[in-house]
């Protein structure tokens, strides 16, 4: 345990980490792990994909619709079939969108601040101030949403079962002002742990004070498991129909890390009522998404199975990235006492905890010596961890040479920010 050295041991293992460092920072590194980005070769094994349409002939949905053309305004058949199966709900309990599921949530939250929920409750910007609930450490770009529409954000511990529950279910029970709640269930962003059974039957179960607070559910990692036996989550939407909530969950998921980030088909689900009115506020929105490039994601994968016979692909390409980021941990940070860390079944990311005070020292110095982190606090709202000690790392975009060194000087940086502190102490 580095904590329980003596002040000139502190000294010299200080002068050895800075050699080291020095060494790294010579090489004049440019290396990114800043985002949870697909690396190229995920981008090609999705290339057939792209002529999965044949030809002008090929482009009618089974219901006969040329889908070149306007219409269908929440999806076409078979892609609501292939989305239900893959979010288990019914085809009836999905809108199909375009390439984001971050956009079908704002345009969830912009749509309640104008028009309300459901038709009868009023616009959660006529209400004063809004608040959501952000498990942390979380995601950055939900944070980003919330800001940027005004709405206010209270965080509560996310556990490695889930949120802290006790807290929950006492904020919304007794706070009119919380009007949803951020979550990413499985392999959440950026811990990599899942929501337990017990948890999802408690939020599915909640007995909110406003009537209008929705689960915003963003399952983005539902079948990105980095093993063969992934972890396995409670179905909410189902959960919730037991209390009769099934009003208060929206679900949401994308293609995005499955086939092309930038072209991909993105999906919501929730109760036949929600769908009814979503649809009737659309209207005077748009007039459809790509439908197209639905058509094409259905014809390459075919069914929910085939989605998932071919996240295997991805996973033979991003396991052992995760691998070499876990196994640097555990040998240089295992036995120190200056960092603790999740080790993920799936998703995109590992989140780390270095010493109390010192995120932002070791994300500098890595920025200095040319390594690209995501920036220490964002993944607590407004930036702020208040304890200033979790970071997150992004495995997949670099060539694993690359993650390797970069990995090599993380721990070295973990290590002499906190023999910094130490010392300082």
């Amino acid at each position: 345990m580095i904590k329980s050295m003596s002040k000139g041991e502190l000294s010299q293992l200080k002068e050895s980490l800075l050699r080291q460092y020095d060494s790294y920072k010579a090489r004049g590194l440019t290396l990114d792990m800043s985002r949870g980005k697909p690396c190229k070769e995920q981008l090609d094994i999705s290339e057939e994909l792209l002529s999965a349409i044949k030809s002008n002939n090929d482009c009618f949905d089974s219901n006969g619709m040329d889908c070149r053309n306007y219409g269908i305004l929440d999806g076409i058949p078979e892609a609501k079939k292939l989305f239900a199966d893959l979010m288990e709900v019914s085809p009836e309990e999905v809108i199909i969108g375009g390439n984001s599921s971050l956009n079908m949530m704002y345009d969830t939250i912009a749509r309640a601040m104008l028009f309300g929920v459901d038709g009868v409750s009023e616009p959660w910007d006529k209400q004063g101030k809004i608040t959501f609930i952000c498990p942390v450490p979380g995601y950055d770009r939900h944070f980003s949403v919330c800001e940027s529409l005004g709405i206010n954000m209270i965080t509560v511990p996310l556990n490695a079962d889930g949120p802290d529950m006790d807290m929950v279910e006492k904020l919304v029970a007794e706070d009119e002002s919380i009007k949803g709640m951020w979550n990413i269930p499985k392999y959440s962003n950026p811990t990599g742990i899942t929501y337990s059974d017990e948890v999802v039957r408690r939020l599915a179960a909640l007995k909110p004070k406003a009537k209008d607070f929705r689960i915003f559910w963003d399952n983005a990692y539902i079948i990105h498991d980095l093993n063969e036996t992934g972890d396995k989550l409670l179905n909410i939407l189902e959960e919730a129909k037991k209390y009769g909530n099934e009003d208060m969950i929206y679900i949401f998921m994308s293609t995005s890390k499955v086939s092309f980030p930038g072209a991909g088909v993105a999906a919501m689900a929730s109760s036949a009522k929600n769908v009814a009115y979503i649809k009737k506020k659309m209207f005077a929105q748009t007039i459809g998404p790509d439908k197209l490039n639905q058509l094409r994601h259905v014809r390459y994968y075919k069914t929910a199975e085939g989605v998932r016979k071919y996240m295997k692909k991805h996973s033979a390409i991003i396991k052992p990235r995760f691998d070499v980021v876990l196994e640097a941990l555990s040998k240089e940070l295992g036995d120190t006492g200056v960092a603790e860390w999740f080790n993920p079944n799936g998703g995109y990311f590992v989140s780390v905890n270095v010493e109390n005070g010192c995120a932002k020292r070791v994300v500098a110095l890595l920025k200095d010596a040319g390594v690209a982190m995501t920036g220490a606090g964002a993944t607590f709202p407004y930036g702020n961890d208040p304890d200033d000690r979790n970071i997150r790392i992004a495995p997949t975009y670099p060539p694993i040479e690359e993650l390797r060194i970069a990995m090599e000087l993380f721990c070295i940086c973990a290590k002499l920010a906190a023999v910094e502190k130490y010392l300082e102490a």
